[in-house]
């Protein structure tokens, strides 16, 4: 894939841990010129740091995806020091508590929605602002198989997931003609700092169904460098499944 990103400008969102942090180094490695945002206004700069030292281009900005006027602001200020949006990776995402469906409250599920639907709804919104005129783009949400299968005492999670992913399809109908991709990444279960709070046995039953065990985010990258890039080019409206043969069963 050596080469694909190269000279692209790119947007991942939740960008400073996990997946998004992986996604950020690696298409800075092959050359894109990145801007990684986050809530997490500590550990952002330090991401971006990092990379600068290895000789990538990378810069950070907070944001909290739930806000539409942010997301504005911020593609505006990328198509002004650049020029352009070749790239937008929706990253940023949350898990709701840990219940079944009468033991979760409505801002349980308010909140999965504001962050992991709406989130990537307003970042479709705001990218294709700057995508339609230069008539190319590409834009991959981070789904997960969750959106595929059905884990118990995580609905909100599952629900938004599936929606990410339905709403990758029709957004990669509506934006073909202008040139701009849309897919999705579907992740299975990998450690990292979005199961805090998990009681350990459940995730411990969770790594048990993944025949070749839990990733790291290092294992999940290459399908974002792979959509994000020009090797991709006539790949649009797919769920790409990277899980570890969860989903395989």
């Amino acid at each position: 894939m050596a080469g694909q990103v190269e000279g692209k400008v790119a947007l991942v969102t939740g960008g400073a841990s996990g997946i998004g942090e992986a996604v950020v180094e690696l298409l800075a490695k092959e050359g894109a010129t990145v801007v990684a945002t986050d809530i997490d206004e500590l550990r952002g700069p330090e991401v971006v740091a990092r990379i600068a030292k290895a000789g990538g281009k990378a810069a950070f900005l907070e944001q909290d995806v739930t806000s539409e006027e942010r997301w504005v602001e911020i593609v505006a200020e990328i198509a002004k020091r650049f020029g352009r949006l070749d790239v937008l990776v929706s990253n940023a995402g949350v898990l709701a508590p840990n219940g079944r469906i009468h033991n979760l409250a409505t801002e349980d599920w308010e909140r999965s929605f504001q962050v992991n639907v709406l989130g990537a709804v307003h970042g479709i919104r705001s990218a294709v602002g700057v995508m339609r005129p230069q008539g190319s783009g590409s834009i991959v949400l981070t789904a997960s198989v969750a959106g595929m299968t059905a884990w118990s005492h995580s609905a909100p999670y599952c629900a938004t997931k599936a929606a990410v992913i339905q709403l990758a399809k029709v957004a990669a109908l509506e934006y073909a003609r202008d040139g701009i991709r849309v897919n999705c990444v579907c992740p299975g279960t990998f450690r990292s700092a979005i199961h805090e709070g998990l009681p350990p046995d459940a995730l411990d039953a969770i790594a048990a169904r993944h025949p070749l065990g839990l990733g790291t985010p290092d294992d999940l990258v290459g399908a974002y460098a792979y959509l994000a890039g020009d090797e991709s080019r006539w790949t649009t409206g797919a769920a790409l499944v990277v899980d570890g043969g969860y989903s395989a069963p």
